[in-house]
């Protein structure tokens, strides 16, 4: 349309209308839940009206006589409806909201201006920046309005857009505005306004980490800048100067090494500010720092200063303590809020094999998680924290003439807080010093274990991480000097009378049994005792943790819990508790929220909870075995573990494909009459982007294959293809190789025909991946198949035999019938291209190989 009619394009609401919008926007700030529902609903219709989007930008814009909250909440709608239906906007109206959002962005109001930023940014990111040119030129211009309003309101949308559209900005689509806007930015660092200043340099922070052309060229007038704002009154700019040079470490360490020794100091100075934000912001850059190459050389002459901060640092602030209720000590029998059921941090399961050189395969150390998870926003006491356990493993032993003298003042304090906060230090430096601590350990351990029972609850949560931290040791010594009366005191900490204690012990009970595994063997049905009698005791979130603890505990003490008298004791309460669980109950599994889809913001605790349950299940029944198969016959998990396969959430998925496995291994005929629904679910996920949950789903399929026998063949085309491709792809990791490789063989054991025509396909890397793992039951079924395989279809193996030779002579003891069949195919291909031809081929062997062939088979 020509410019001119665009520009008479002039609304004017209906008085009626506008009338019952403000009724609405007035009943929408009721607390009451009914009112709220009402409201949904009425703005749902009202979406159909194609100018109801005008009504609410009239009422933000122009209705100056309403109240600031009420204008500023029309377009917070306005925005949400940008959000999900904006391509469907009639052009006019579109055109009226971007006019309205540029003429009001210097409203006199800080909450109107930042709304209507809000929503500049929100039509922006809709991929509007490309169909709104004049966006980007007209606010930078605004920048230079004499009216501080104006300028504020420009940049504070700049800033917007800067976060949520970096990428774009500099891309080709837009034709690089960045290196005008840039320049820009710089200019205004020096500007007399504290605010302007503050929204300058976060506009510019956005395109550190991405290394912005534009901003490279100007890297060198950027960090002066930087550092003549150095001392800036204003909080909120020392919070964005730490938060760039936190970045540059990253990104431009080049050009800070020059000024490093100043920036430590400086550093050094904000962790230690009066704002707790700023200080937040600069002690991030010791985590940084810690990861960089150059950090020993940096900071070994800055020590004797930095560690007295960080430990300062870690003291509990008096807000946190009265956040955490830290005075609040027996709080058991008052029921969770909704905000409180989120489980620790959970790794989820990933079935891998194991190894002649190693134990087990990539067992990730997580037990960094650090304390205090309910002011689960990070703060200055965790980064502390993080920071020293960081610089522990950069400097190791040399941290510790710094930190002995200052954790003896402290762990023997009179004051709780303080004590508290040695305790928190002894934790931190534990992996990274452990050597050096050793000599100490005799004496802190049984200290510790005293404090396990101190009267405030978060000191005796705290020494429950801290003495988790140590468990390793512990366990390296004689059971009777600290294991046994560690898990005592652990287990009565399990039982404490605050739930904050409860939780912690937990945890670190399960750190525990990871690391005693059998020798806690001896403890079991006192162990049993106190989790079952727990059971009866714990609120919500806490059965989780419980959960989660008889889980590791099942991993970890395996078929010695397969005993009647344990499963006795631990059967009876989980039959009763899977039973009563109602419809609306979180305890176990949230799913049937998944039939009404709650909205975002509800999603995230469930899906914990169905990993961490999932997960108990899985634990056992690989503990239980067949007797799990009580449990299974008397609930709906199959039902359960059905929707659990098809989540969005990869976590669940993985988890659900774990206890797939073990309940096959358990109970198959209770998974049989599933099979058909489940397999198609499987080839699905045979996706190797994610890596475990393609794992987990592969050696599922192996597990299912050894069960079904022949029954297997209808099911073979739906995965076959994908894992003979994911064998073959470069760069896959060791663990997702073997799991596909036993599966291939076990397919191709019970089902020969239908594998062995793509032998050749796969022979190579099948055989180099299995070659270094144990000899086991697995390996034994997929050795078993591949020989099946050749004799169906010898030439298949015919290019890569001698591959195949290794891999036979990776066997330590094969079963005598196994040894059999790999003499026969050894002997048979042997004989068939004659005694010359043989001789010359096995020349080409390494000496190790040749060896034991000959020793083993007689070849």
């Amino acid at each position: 349309m020509p410019a001119a009619s665009k520009m008479e394009y002039e609304w004017k609401p209906d008085e009626q209308g506008l009338k019952q919008i403000l009724q609405l926007l007035k009943e929408s700030q009721s607390p009451d839940t009914t009112t709220q529902r009402a409201v949904q609903q009425k703005l749902e219709q009202l979406n159909r009206y194609p100018d109801f989007n005008n009504y609410l930008i009239f009422v933000l814009t122009k209705l100056k006589s309403e109240d600031e909250p009420t204008r500023s909440l029309s377009g917070l709608i306005l925005k949400n409806n940008v959000k999900a239906h904006f391509h469907n906007f009639p052009n006019g109206v579109t055109d009226f909201i971007k006019s309205e959002c540029l003429n009001n962005i210097g409203d006199s109001s800080p909450l109107i201006r930042a709304t209507v930023g809000i929503l500049i940014t929100t039509i922006a990111s809709k991929g509007e920046l490309q169909n709104w040119p004049e966006l980007l030129p007209k606010l930078c211009s605004l920048l230079d309005s004499e009216d501080y309003n104006t300028c504020e309101g420009a940049f504070g949308a700049l800033q917007k857009i800067c976060e949520d559209s970096a990428e774009i900005l500099d891309s080709d689509v837009l034709d690089r505005p960045l290196s005008i806007m840039i320049p820009k930015f710089l200019q205004f660092f020096k500007h007399s306004s504290p605010k302007i200043r503050s929204h300058a340099v976060a506009c510019v922070n956005q395109f550190i980490m991405s290394r912005t052309q534009a901003l490279m060229l100007h890297i060198d007038s950027f960090i002066e800048n930087l550092f003549a704002l150095a001392g800036d009154e204003e909080p909120e700019v020392r919070k964005n100067v730490c938060r760039a040079l936190v970045m540059l470490l990253e990104v431009r360490m080049d050009r800070l090494l020059p000024h490093m020794i100043s920036i430590v100091d400086y550093m050094l100075q904000r962790t230690q500010d009066q704002d707790e934000n700023v200080a937040l912001e600069a002690c991030e850059f010791w985590l940084t720092l810690a990861d960089q190459p150059i950090c020993k050389d940096v900071l070994c002459r800055h020590l004797t200063k930095l560690i007295p901060v960080l430990v300062n640092g870690m003291k509990y602030a008096e807000i946190d303590i009265i956040l955490l209720k830290g005075d609040v000590e027996e709080d058991e029998a008052i029921p969770d809020s909704e905000q409180d059921i989120r489980p620790r941090f959970h790794r989820s399961r990933t079935v891998a094999q194991q190894h002649e050189e190693d134990g087990i395969e990539d067992d990730n150390d997580d037990d960094s998680d650090h304390d205090d998870d309910t002011l689960s926003d990070w703060n200055l006491r965790k980064c502390s924290a993080a920071a020293l356990d960081v610089l522990a493993n950069v400097f190791r032993d040399e941290l510790l003439p710094h930190i002995l003298p200052l954790l003896k003042e402290l762990l023997f304090h009179p004051e709780w807080a303080v004590k508290e906060s040695g305790i928190l230090v002894l934790g931190a430096i534990a992996e990274g010093c452990m050597q050096g601590m050793i000599p100490y350990l005799p004496e802190l351990i049984p200290h510790l274990i005293q404090c396990l029972s101190n009267k405030k609850a978060l000191v005796r949560s705290i020494t429950c991480w801290t003495l988790s931290r140590y468990a390793h040791w512990v366990v390296s010594q004689p059971p009777d000097t600290y294991l046994k009366p560690l898990m005592t005191e652990l287990l009565k900490r399990i039982l404490d009378t605050n739930k904050r204690v409860q939780e912690a012990a937990c945890s670190a009970f399960a750190t525990l049994e990871e690391e005693a595994c059998t020798e806690l063997v001896p403890y079991l049905a006192y162990i049993l005792d106190t989790l079952v009698f727990a059971f009866s005791k714990y609120q919500h979130k806490n059965l989780l943790i419980l959960y989660d603890a008889i889980g590791t505990l099942a991993d970890s003490v395996g078929h010695h819990l397969n005993k009647p008298e344990y499963i006795q004791m631990l059967m009876p309460p989980l039959i009763q508790k899977w039973n009563i669980l109602k419809d609306e109950d979180k305890d176990l599994f949230p799913l049937l929220e998944l039939h009404n889809a709650q909205p975002d913001q509800y999603e995230a605790p469930d899906k914990d909870f169905m990993i961490v349950a999932l997960d108990l299940l899985s634990g056992l029944a690989e503990g239980l075995g067949g007797n799990i198969e009580q449990l299974v016959a008397c609930s709906n998990i199959l039902t359960l573990m059905y929707q659990c396969m098809q989540d969005k959430m990869p976590e669940v998925r993985q988890s659900s494909f774990a206890l797939l496995g073990d309940l096959t291994k358990a109970c198959f005929q209770h998974v049989k009459p599933c099979i058909a629904d489940f397999m198609p679910i499987l080839g699905t996920n045979l996706n190797p982007e994610f890596i475990s949950v393609c794992n987990n789903a592969t050696w599922a399929i192996g597990e299912i294959s050894i069960q079904m026998g022949i029954e297997m063949q209808p099911y073979i085309p739906m995965v076959l293809h994908q894992l003979v491709e994911i064998i073959n792809r470069p760069n896959t990791p060791k663990t997702l190789l073997e799991n596909t490789a036993i599966t291939i063989g076990r397919l191709g054991y019970v089902c020969p025909q239908e594998v062995a025509p793509m032998l050749q396909q796969f022979i190579r890397p099948w055989c180099t991946s299995l070659r270094n793992i144990r000899d086991n039951e697995e390996k034994d079924s997929a050795f078993r198949g591949i020989c099946t395989m050749i004799s169906v279809n010898p030439s298949g193996v015919v290019q890569d035999f001698i591959f195949f030779c290794d891999a036979v002579a990776s066997w330590i003891s094969p079963k005598d019938d196994l040894r059999d069949m790999f003499c026969k195919i050894l002997h048979g291909f042997k004989n068939q291209v004659g005694d010359d031809n043989w001789r010359r081929f096995s020349d080409q062997f390494p000496l190790p190989l040749k060896e034991r062939l000959a020793a083993y088979y007689g070849v």
